[in-house]
């Protein structure tokens, strides 16, 4: 990964938290075979990829509004929700 791209594609996804995210998700999403959305130059890797294209704004986040301040196990999310939504 260059550190260019990086420094470019945290101007325009400034939390650096949500940047991983959303690089994690899109190099999984290369690796199983989906199209890059930029044009790429010779060697370079996914993450690159994926940088280049939050950076020409190919790629983007949307945050929800939902924010849940405990870990919960899988399947168990519903019932935290109602359980939070009850004590509110």
């Amino acid at each position: 990964m260059q550190s260019q791209l990086l420094e470019k594609a945290l101007a325009v996804i400034k939390n650096e938290q949500y940047l991983v995210n959303v690089i994690s998700r899109r190099v999984r999403q290369l690796s199983n075979g989906h199209r890059p959305m930029v044009e790429i130059e010779s060697r370079m890797g996914l993450a690159d990829i994926a940088l280049m294209e939050v950076i020409k704004g190919k790629l983007t986040y949307e945050q929800t509004s939902e924010y849940v301040e405990e870990p919960v196990a899988p399947g168990r999310r519903d019932d935290y929700l109602n359980e939070r939504r009850e004590r509110a």
